[in-house]
């Protein structure tokens, strides 16, 4: 009987233990919270963009407006280049037409692009150097239309985006009437600025005010045979030996690379051939990293955006001197021509900021040259105006 009993007290106690061990709630856990990362905000102000069409007349008379083209070039990426919204340079992009030459395709209405918008400033400045006058007729319609319609605009309403055109002869010639052109020009939020080469009373009757009133431009007037404006300054020497030093920091890569290496030493010789103030502002251009970017065809700005590209890089489209080297040891290089290269520019701002004080104050005792209106001093007042609509501050 004890034995029965023990045994069956035993059953009640293992039973009593199941009981409450399965009863029993586990323990309580906070449950694992899942944070979500945060997507980054929109940044209030995205990166700018400027884009410029420059629309050239190059018939007869024209001469002395593609002279003055070829050395303005330099000053406006320069303007540009010293614009900026939230501390940020705007990427800059340039696309050239000419108008009014007789063997362009008549059905075209005498139109070529010479370039679509581009950042590489080598090649618009080559281009410009290219131009040359022939007779002909010339359509200002036309060639605004054809821009507006056959260029990438770009669709942010808050990028500047405008048309320089320049030439003579009556503003309305042509079958495409500036008005469907001024119907584009607000779809895209374009804003066009005709530059009359003459007499402003002249450019009036030849009607050149009415394209300007599209996109809220603006018209305005120059003599397009004015000498161009050649300062020499204690500083351009200093420029140009800089600009040596700044080209040995170039490293070609890439089926364009070696062309692209000559094509800007090419450039640099016509700016200077030219005279010496368009060869300092190119000088001063080339020292805005912002600005002056080559990353399609140098491996030292190509590496700022991808650091990775010396290991995909082939190493046979290198210089010579490079080709045998290890990647590692490229990779070395690049690191110190770009170094290098940061030193040069910093020395090149410097240099450009005392220059064109000296350039200020000279030209307040030539007040005779410096008042002469040329494509120059157009667009960049133009421009200094205008950029304020879009949150640009040009210092």
């Amino acid at each position: 009987m004890n034995t029965l009993y023990k045994l069956f007290a035993s059953c009640l106690l293992i039973m009593g233990a199941m009981t409450l061990l399965y009863s029993k709630k586990p323990p309580v856990t906070q449950a694992k919270r899942i944070v979500k990362p945060t997507p980054p905000s929109p940044a209030a102000h995205p990166h700018k963009k400027v884009q410029v069409a420059v629309l050239l007349d190059v018939s007869n008379s024209m001469d002395g407006l593609i002279e003055q083209a070829k050395a303005q070039l330099w000053n406006m990426v320069s303007v540009l280049g010293k614009a900026t919204c939230n501390n940020a340079t705007p990427a800059i992009e340039i696309a050239l037409y000419e108008y009014g030459r007789p063997t362009n395709d008549a059905q075209a209405g005498y139109v070529k692009q010479i370039n679509s918008f581009t950042s590489d400033l080598d090649e618009v400045s080559r281009n410009l150097f290219r131009l040359t006058t022939n007779g002909g007729s010339e359509y200002c319609g036309h060639v605004m239309y054809t821009s507006l319609t056959k260029l990438d605009w770009d669709t942010d309403p808050g990028n500047y985006k405008v048309i320089f055109i320049a030439g003579n002869e009556d503003f309305l010639q042509g079958d495409i009437s500036y008005t469907r052109a001024c119907d584009e020009a607000m779809k895209k939020g374009v804003t066009i600025n005709t530059i009359y080469c003459g007499d402003r009373s002249k450019g009036i009757q030849e009607h050149w005010n009415l394209g300007s009133e599209c996109g809220a431009g603006s018209f305005t007037n120059i003599n397009q045979n004015a000498a161009i404006v050649d300062i020499p300054t204690p500083y351009d020497t200093i420029l140009f030996m800089l600009n040596i030093r700044l080209n040995a920091t170039y490293i070609g890569y890439g089926r364009a690379g070696s062309a692209a290496v000559s094509k800007q030493a090419e450039v640099d010789k016509l700016n200077y051939s030219m005279n010496k103030s368009a060869a300092a502002q190119r000088v001063s251009v080339k020292g805005k990293k912002d600005v002056y970017n080559n990353s399609s065809w140098d491996l030292v700005d190509a590496s700022r955006t991808d650091p990775a590209i010396v290991e995909k890089v082939e190493l046979s489209t290198l210089p010579e001197n490079l080709r045998s080297k290890s990647r590692v040891e490229i990779k070395e290089i690049v690191k110190s021509k770009s170094d290098e290269r940061t030193a040069i520019q910093k020395e090149i701002a410097e240099v450009s900021v005392k220059r064109e004080a000296f350039i200020a104050k000279e030209k307040t005792r030539q007040t005779t040259r410096s008042n002469e209106q040329t494509l120059e001093s157009e667009i960049e007042k133009i421009l200094r105006q205008q950029a304020k609509k879009y949150n640009l501050i040009i210092q």
